[in-house]
């Protein structure tokens, strides 16, 4: 048997059948990543490998963790500066030389992926000859750099390509940065085989060794050329320039480089040899972590995520608990949303409405989701039938019977609401959670239609519901630990991501995007034409452009909301000031008839329910023309800059309590871009840091009012050298 290599992170085992396993598992992390540990352990590792290569007849590559490798070390990443580009540049290619010989030791390497493999994780897999994954249903394989505002630089980009193709590489593994589950990644080539459990697992990698004792990488055998040729091949360059268009039309012109990158990789090292297509990545990668957005988006969507997601806004010291059966009243789409995903989860769910037919057509909700799926390939007959049988639809009360966790989704008017918890409570679990779906009303007016307020609390679901993974927890002024805790625990049980949010009108989510909105149309009042404000909103980033998302919420919503904030307002001896937005909508209500697409006519015409062109009147009745040639760059940064400023607000009035909340809720809830890592990390990253951001925010304040006034917080920590973080 073989002695331990002076190995940290990679455990060596040796067999009597000379077949060495090669175990990632890093002593100091959950998780095996590419940090400058594994990095010298992998160069031991292969080092003694090349010694012994006479002697062995395969190796296996597998992990102790239950992922397989979470891929690059995102901190090493996020702090690389132009002082210390060159030692990040260097660390890669090292590990490219490592891998390149593992790949050519002369004996079959097989990966062996008992779990995720991932970005970096992947990119080793793609370094043996031979694939094989555990099927199971926390497992994906893929590269999803590009969602980081990365490259594959682990030589994912150069070996993809050469497994399938430029275009193929291109559309199917990078620019999307898609992660396939188990059977999609060996119908799309990407594993070359699955193992029901870890002993079929380590069998199959023992038996592809056996098969293939002179297995080589196809593009180490002579003659290889790459898949429908390289960028010089007529064929294959009359098809590239339709690429750019492909991701400018994706990404709406917004300002994302790594798509261009990973572009640019590809088609430049399909040009040259493997060893300096290594190279051409490694450039681009360090071009990218040297630029701001990949610092947003690294911050945001990685650290920020992993925060929220790991309980940093749960009370400490309470114990976790499940919910068993759940009672959610009101079948309409968000109730039957709600049902869906509790049912999910493997929560009966008990679904109450006015009418049994109701109830049922909430049922039948999830019955086409599931179809969809079975249709997919993405769920059995025998799921699919478990899933609706955990969903009793009904209109008897007395059915809430035993329900430890209620969920309420009736319409938005505390009356209906109050009346649903009334009836509710009397059959419900004695000490049953007790939460409200809404998206603005607040918590403290609804408690008071409970007898039990301090286990009451607010679950704001995003619409659908089987899409959207945010769910904003609204804390009343009475809520206590214990039902935050349980509703914390309820929300990461049924796989959503929470965020945890103080009582006010509105909350964050539904106050931040109203901002937008109002601004998107203020635009229209102003007479810009309705095209370029949709432009403006796709070029900054946003996924919905401002006046089709008005269209799916209704020009009656906002009013509505505005109507309920201006009593509250006025009630409390403030006064009033109305946007510039107002009169717009309520032309569009009152003059037109235009209420959205529910009605058939808002900003778009509609036919059968399918959206249309711009309404033509819209240029009739608000454009100037003189305003052709706007700025589109300015008016899509007002957008940005009227939400930031919102979120700092929340944050100074303690509606936020932390600033990756504030992060992930803007980017998993409202659609704030991705590239700029969320609200407040796009404050964070404006040129010029927070002082200039607050230049700015004083400029467009002197030129479009006070709803880009700075607040006092903001000019406090801009004059304290400070940037919004919750360390």
């Amino acid at each position: 048997m073989d002695t331990p290599a002076p190995s940290r992170t990679i455990r060596w085992e040796g067999d009597d059948d000379h077949v060495v396993t090669l175990v990632l598992d890093d002593p100091d992390q959950s998780a095996n990543t590419m940090n400058a540990a594994f990095i010298d352990s992998l160069d031991a590792v292969v080092d003694r490998l090349a010694t012994r290569r006479d002697t062995l007849r395969g190796v296996i590559v597998t992990s102790a963790k239950k992922t397989f490798f979470a891929g690059g070390d995102l901190r090493d990443l996020i702090a690389v500066t132009p002082e210390t580009a060159g030692r990040s540049f260097e660390a890669g290619l090292r590990v490219k030389r490592a891998l390149r010989t593992l790949e050519t030791l002369g004996v079959p390497v097989v990966a062996a992926l008992g779990g995720a493999a991932l970005g970096g994780g992947y990119e080793i897999a793609l370094a043996c000859h031979h694939r094989v994954l555990l099927d199971r249903p926390s497992a994906r394989v893929g590269l999803p750099e590009v969602t980081f505002g990365l490259l594959p630089a682990g030589g994912g980009v150069t070996r993809t390509v050469r497994m399938f193709g430029v275009t193929e590489a291109l559309t199917k593994v990078l620019l999307d940065g898609r992660r396939y589950a188990p059977a999609e990644a060996l119908a799309a080539g990407l594993v070359d085989e699955t193992a029901a459990d870890a002993s079929e697992l380590t069998a199959r990698a023992r038996a592809f060794i056996d098969a293939h004792p002179d297995a080589r990488q196809p593009w180490d055998v002579a003659g290889f050329r790459i898949p429908g040729g390289t960028p010089d091949r007529p064929e294959l360059a009359a098809t590239l320039p339709a690429l750019p268009a492909l991701f400018r039309e994706r990404l709406g012109g917004a300002p994302y480089p790594a798509p261009r990158a990973v572009l640019a990789a590809a088609v430049e090292g399909a040009q040259v040899d493997l060893d300096t297509a290594f190279v051409i990545e490694s450039r681009h990668l360090t071009e990218l972590v040297l630029g701001q957005t990949t610092k947003n988006m690294i911050q945001g969507h990685f650290f920020d995520l992993r925060t929220v997601e790991s309980g940093a806004g749960r009370p400490r010291g309470v114990p976790s608990g499940t919910v068993r059966k759940v009672a959610v009243l009101g079948a309409g789409m968000m109730g039957a949303g709600i049902a869906h995903a509790c049912a999910r989860a493997g929560i009966d769910v008990v679904l109450k409405d006015t009418t049994r037919e109701a109830a049922a057509r909430g049922r039948a909700h999830s019955a086409g989701i599931l179809e969809r799926a079975l249709r997919q390939g993405r769920t059995t007959e025998a799921d699919r039938d478990a899933l609706l049988a955990r969903i009793t639809p009904t209109a008897d009360p007395e059915e809430l019977a035993g329900c430890d966790a209620v969920i309420e989704a009736v319409f938005e008017d505390p009356a209906v609401k109050g009346e649903a918890f009334r009836e509710a409570e009397k059959h419900v679990a004695a000490d049953a959670l007790l939460c409200s779906n809404t998206s603005t009303l607040p918590i403290a007016g609804l408690a008071e239609a409970v007898r039990r307020p301090d286990d009451f609390i607010g679950l704001h679901f995003f619409s659908p519901v089987h899409r959207m993974r945010l769910v904003e927890i609204v804390k009343g002024p009475r809520t206590g630990p214990l039902a935050l805790a349980r509703a914390f625990d309820l929300v990461r049980q049924i796989g959503k991501t929470p965020i945890v949010v103080n009582d006010s009108r509105g909350f964050f989510t539904s106050r931040v995007i109203g901002r937008f909105l109002d601004e998107g149309v203020a635009m229209l009042a102003e007479g810009h034409d309705p095209a370029t404000v949709e432009q403006a909103a796709a070029r900054a980033g946003y996924p919905a452009k401002v006046l089709a998302l008005m269209d799916e919420l209704t020009l009656t919503l906002p009013r509505r909301i505005r109507e309920e904030n201006r009593a509250a307002v006025e009630k409390a001896g403030g006064t009033w000031r109305p946007h510039p937005a107002d009169a717009v909508v309520d032309r569009m209500i009152d003059e037109f008839g235009r209420t959205g697409r529910a009605a058939g006519a808002g900003f778009y015409d509609y036919r059968d329910g399918r959206r249309g062109g711009l309404w033509p009147g819209l240029r009739e009745h608000f454009t100037d023309p003189a305003l052709n040639g706007a700025d589109l760059t300015g008016l899509g940064e007002r957008m940005l800059f009227v939400e930031a400023l919102d979120a700092v607000r929340c944050l100074a009035e303690g509606v936020l309590v932390s600033v990756a909340d504030a992060n992930v809720g803007s980017l998993l809830g409202i659609g704030f871009p991705a590239w700029t890592g969320g609200v407040l990390t796009y404050v964070n990253g404006y040129p010029g840091g927070l002082p200039g951001f607050l230049t700015r925010a004083r400029e467009l304040r002197d030129r479009h009012g006070d709803r880009f006034a700075p607040p006092d917080l903001l000019v406090r920590m801009a004059a304290n050298g400070e940037t919004f973080t919750d360390r």
